[in-house]
């Protein structure tokens, strides 16, 4: 089920130049103040008009269209701003550059004031589709700038939503309800052109469900095949695809096609082009791939994308497509694919190295960058990490998870006092039978398990962190632990404590403990 997000910027205009002017105050002005409304103006006819209007101005009743004459007779202190329209169709496509890395591949500037996300298979980035809503409009407030947003199963039923239905937050329109929700909204929110509106409303069309259910000629030879193509966009029954934005400096490739294409092996296959024509551009300006996105774009004017990650900047073409092929499985071709495009989303420097000698090939060890994007665009990179070495002497504290290929530095593990592999989230109580109380255990029990002890090695005395105020030193700041090393009859191999020093009951009640268990 297709998903569209519709972002409405309502006083985009007004909000990116109060933005722009609170750090560089116009032709070096003051800065606005943030109490007095704002408009902006274009000429018409030897007059000036409001083009866009802040919150503060439509509170006091201005709008556009209206002169800037007028428009001061509500509020002498106006603030009056030439109109950039170029400007703010750029900073929404910026705006749209930036939602692209963050959200979803597929993003478009919907001029004057808002813009299109297809966040169809997105939500798992965000665990679900309103965290990932709710990232997305804090984020855009956050900017200074007004937001309301809808999703819904079409982008006219979004759109609609977004800019009838006030509210704080952002709204969800369930799959399945995009009809339901657009029923009893104006017919405003079609997008239709003001005189269709007039139209219709002077024959007593006001809803939209009043347009569902009329007969489509008699509308259509009056107002024309726009009526009821919005109509049908909104409704599902039409398809109304989103062109993404793309940075101009990205390395792209793109493939047309005489007829379409449906099957896996023929995406492969273009798979392999796209890729040897974008790994050449990346080589002439010495950067490697972290991220690719390939769009498929149906004949019926959809488009699907599927999206891979690197961990590590990469220019193998054999690896890049590979990674690529392993997600034909989620395209849905319909009809067909009529073209392919490749963007390399994200790229970053990558130093030159030398090519492979028959010494080499040899020598080489296993490819650890491939092993992780083979299974970080499998299970996804939230769900791939390494344990690296934190400072800490308590042991559930000396490890951090980190991104699987992040080299550590700084603290480090000392060979010499080995720790195991498997770490319980939390020490367990045992049962213990030691020959003498500093001696290592003979049998312990743990889970109503009996373990005998042929060998142990210790004790390692680890002192509790006092200077915190959390974990176990939050109930005794002196904490003491006395580690052993034991092997079982079965081979098993297991780390052991008991808690106290055995002289001051405020280092430990004495008790026996299971950390873990080596490999």
């Amino acid at each position: 089920m297709r998903r569209v997000a519709s972002v409405y910027l309502p006083h985009w205009s007004t909000d990116r130049l109060r933005r722009k002017t609170a750090k560089s105050p116009p032709d070096g002005g003051d800065a606005l103040s943030p109490t007095a409304p704002l408009v902006t103006a274009i000429p018409d006819h030897g007059r000036r008009i409001v083009a866009a209007v802040d919150a503060g101005a439509r509170a006091l009743g201005i709008r556009p269209g209206m002169t800037i004459t007028k428009a001061r007779t509500f509020a002498p202190e106006l603030a009056v701003i030439d109109a950039q329209p170029d400007a703010d169709f750029e900073g929404l496509r910026r705006l749209a550059l930036w939602a692209g890395q963050r959200y979803s591949p597929i993003v478009a500037a919907n001029a004057p004031d808002g813009l299109w996300l297809d966040i169809t298979g997105c939500a798992a980035l965000f665990s679900t589709e309103a965290a990932l809503l709710k990232d997305l409009h804090r984020r855009v407030a956050a900017f200074g700038v007004s937001v309301q947003i809808a999703v819904a199963d079409t982008a006219g039923c979004a759109h609609a939503v977004a800019r009838h239905v006030p509210a704080g937050r952002p709204v969800t329109i369930e799959p399945g309800d995009h009809r339901k929700a657009i029923a009893l909204l104006p017919i405003a929110a079609l997008r239709l052109e003001a005189g269709i509106v007039d139209g219709l409303q002077k024959l007593g069309f006001e809803r939209i469900e009043q347009l569902i259910g009329t007969p489509r000629g008699p509308l259509a030879k009056r107002f024309g095949r726009a009526l009821h193509r919005r109509l049908d966009q909104a409704l599902g029954h039409a398809p109304e695809p989103i062109e993404p934005v793309f940075p101009e400096h990205l390395p792209r490739a793109r493939r047309g096609f005489m007829e379409p294409i449906a099957t896996p092996e023929a995406f492969a296959q273009v798979i392999g082009d796209l890729v040897s024509d974008a790994v050449d551009q990346l080589g002439r300006v010495g950067k490697g791939a972290r991220r690719l996105d390939c769009y498929f774009h149906r004949v019926d004017g959809q488009s699907q994308v599927i999206r891979v990650g690197t961990a590590a900047p990469s220019r193998e073409t054999k690896h890049l497509s590979k990674l690529l092929s392993a997600k034909i499985e989620t395209v849905e071709p319909g009809l067909g694919i009529e073209a392919m495009t490749l963007v390399v989303s994200l790229i970053e420097p990558m130093a030159a190295r030398q090519g492979e000698s028959l010494e080499s090939l040899g020598n080489r060890g296993p490819d650890l960058a491939a092993l992780v994007d083979a299974l970080a665009n499998r299970f996804g990179a939230r769900n791939l990490h390494r344990l690296a070495p934190q400072a800490s002497i308590m042991p559930e504290r000396s490890a951090a998870m980190s991104p699987a290929l992040v080299t550590a530095r700084g603290a480090g593990w000392d060979d010499d006092l080995p720790r195991p592999a498997r770490m319980l989230a939390r020490p367990e109580p045992i049962e213990v039978i030691a020959l003498l109380p500093d001696d290592a255990p003979r049998l312990f029990v743990w889970r109503g398990k009996r373990f005998r002890v042929t060998q142990g090695d210790g004790p390692e005395r680890l002192h509790g962190e006092w200077w915190r105020d959390a974990g176990v030193e939050g109930e005794q700041p002196f904490t003491v632990r006395d580690y052993y090393q034991v092997e079982t009859v079965s081979g098993g191999r297991y780390w052991l404590f008991r808690a106290g020093d055995g002289e001051n009951p405020s280092t430990g009640s004495m008790r026996w403990f299971i950390h873990g268990a080596f490999a």
